[in-house]
């Protein structure tokens, strides 16, 4: 029985080892899992800002690119408009220099009929 008991113990030698071997390997899964959670959370609150800095910068697009469609409308209104104006200054100076010219032509023949003897 002595044998027996010796071939029992090496046994049971062997399999503390394999229990104490498996229990270590199952704390370095345990370690490894605990760092993936913390970079999983670390990760998922970068997304969560990140979604926010782009839902910031979306609406900033859209509002900067409706006022800028704005602006270009005014722009173009006003530039229209000083168009008009421009032709209408030149039609006036072109009437003002019309008249101006007859009005010396006039003024030139009363001088030259009062000038006659």
């Amino acid at each position: 029985m002595t044998h027996q008991g010796a071939v029992l113990q090496g046994y049971n030698n062997e399999l503390v080892k394999y229990m104490e071997d498996l229990c270590v390997q199952r704390e370095e899964v345990d370690q490894q899992i605990g760092q993936l959670v913390e970079d999983k959370t670390k990760i998922q609150d970068e997304i969560e800002m990140l979604t926010k800095q782009l839902e910031y910068v979306c609406k900033s697009l859209a509002w900067k690119n409706a006022t800028q469609k704005r602006l270009d409308k005014i722009l173009a209104e006003t530039g229209l408009a000083y168009e008009k104006i421009l032709d209408s200054s030149r039609m006036l100076l072109s009437v003002l220099k019309t008249e101006t010219e007859n009005l010396d032509k006039m003024i030139a023949l009363k001088k030259q009929c009062s000038e006659l003897p």
